[in-house]
């Protein structure tokens, strides 16, 4: 019986922290697409650069990327951020919004 202990022990802690780490990964993607949502709201209101990047700070991860574009009638927000605690993994997660500039709709 302590044999068994000895290997499925290692076994479980590691599905228990992949799991925990997946979350994590799961929560900053939706954190990332909610800041690109409300970044890109607020640049099709046609509110100053600073008020469309506070809009995205306040809801994106800590240490994120945010990039603002504007193609014809529509503003894309992309923000991109590292995942927390993936030092030895360095993956990043992103989300992305497309609104349509208000002064174009009629």
């Amino acid at each position: 019986m302590t044999a068994e202990a000895a290997v499925v022990l290692p076994v479980l802690v590691a599905v228990a922290a992949a799991l925990i780490w997946g979350l994590l990964a799961a929560c900053a993607r939706i954190a990332c697409v909610d800041a690109a949502r409300a970044a890109a709201r607020a640049a099709a209101r046609q509110e100053p650069a600073a008020q469309v990047l506070a809009a995205a700070r306040g809801a994106a991860p800590r240490g994120a990327r945010i990039t603002v574009a504007r193609e014809g009638d529509l503003v894309r927000v992309r923000v991109e951020a590292a995942l927390p605690g993936g030092a030895r993994l360095p993956v990043r997660v992103g989300g992305e919004a497309v609104a349509l500039a208000e002064e174009t709709v009629r």
